[in-house]
């Protein structure tokens, strides 16, 4: 019998179900892929928290939707994707590499020149759906210094665990480590 928790994200509950990722930990897991109207629902609460940010920066995939639409919500023309992969056009860009609790080994992210160069001198929102230990909101960080951006905020739908308690972000709710 599967297992969910209900988390309420701004006036919206939802339903996580509850997954093992080994090392008897288990998350609640939030997933924005396909799911539209409630991708739509965390941007239009996301996007005040990150108000006065002149670019966003997500790492794909599952922040991939969710920084579209807080874009749009800010009225910006184009928003920036550090890849998980190095693609061809990928070319003169900067890399970085990141562990979190979702992969079991380090990462590499890659920005691609003209991502970077979106971010130079400007102010830059971090903006991804969960936060756990930071391991991917660090390697974030290290890719906005390299680019010579600045860091103005950084966002997230939810915090897991002690990542609640930390005073760097803002966040739409709290979920727990199970």
């Amino acid at each position: 019998m599967e297992q969910f928790y209900e988390v309420d994200i701004c006036g919206r509950n939802v339903k996580l179900p509850i997954l093992n990722i080994g090392n008897n930990i288990n998350i609640a897991f939030f997933n924005l892929h396909g799911a539209q109207e409630l991708t739509e629902h965390c941007a239009k609460n996301l996007a005040p928290l990150v108000d006065g940010a002149e670019v966003i920066l997500t790492a794909e995939s599952k922040g991939l939707q969710l920084s579209h639409c807080v874009a749009r919500e800010l009225g910006h023309a184009r928003y920036a994707v550090a890849r998980k992969s190095k693609k061809l056009y990928m070319a003169g860009g900067i890399e970085t590499t990141v562990k979190s609790i979702t992969t079991k080994d380090e990462q590499t992210l890659y920005l691609s020149y003209d991502d970077a160069k979106l971010l130079k001198g400007k102010k830059v929102a971090i903006i991804d759906d969960v936060i756990s230990t930071g391991g991917s909101v660090s390697g974030l960080e290290k890719l906005v210094k390299m680019a010579g951006g600045i860091i103005y905020k950084k966002a997230f739908v939810l915090a897991e665990g002690d990542a609640k308690n930390r005073n760097d972000i803002v966040f739409l709710a709290s979920i727990p480590l199970l």
